[in-house]
């Protein structure tokens, strides 16, 4: 595999004016709901779709895709945690047919925006890997590194 450069950047660190220089992104997930981290990744996203640069959205920065672009999430019936097959329904670069993934979180994607597509959904939610229409951006509604079928996602994602 090749080697990836890559940055960890802090919401308070973030500057609008450096993320020419970046080819791709990632939004991994929060502990709390923070208004500033919002508005900062929610431009992140429209940054990414602009510039046709590729985003991969994780728990949290699924939701914040799916907000940014005008769908609604809400609390889950039950906290999810732990294992659960997803199953792949529309070809992506990411991943195909049924993986096992690890859940954690409280809050899921109700409603998708406007041109999002759902690629994949499991038995406690539908909407489990979601695509903006025409681009390589990802929101994965679980924890990817959690996992081998994860890992492999995030490799998938860092090739194409």
């Amino acid at each position: 595999m090749k080697k990836v450069q890559f940055e960890v950047i802090q919401e308070n660190k973030v500057k609008f004016s450096n993320l020419i220089n970046y080819e791709s992104f990632i939004l991994s997930g929060r502990r709390k709901n923070n208004q500033l981290m919002n508005s900062l990744n929610s431009k992140i996203i429209k940054h990414a779709i602009l510039e046709r640069k590729p985003l991969l959205g994780i728990c949290y920065g699924a939701e914040i895709l799916t907000l940014t672009l005008g769908g609604t999430i809400r609390k889950s019936i039950l906290p999810q945690k732990g294992h659960q097959i997803v199953t792949i329904s529309k070809k992506n670069p990411l991943c195909e047919g049924k993986i096992d993934v690890f859940e954690s979180h409280h809050y899921e994607i109700s409603r998708l925006g406007e041109s999002l597509e759902r690629i994949a959904y499991s038995d406690t939610c539908l909407n489990e890997i979601i695509k903006v229409e025409g681009s390589n951006i990802f929101g994965i509604q679980f924890h990817p590194e959690m996992t081998s079928d994860g890992k492999d996602i995030i490799k998938n994602f860092i090739k194409n």
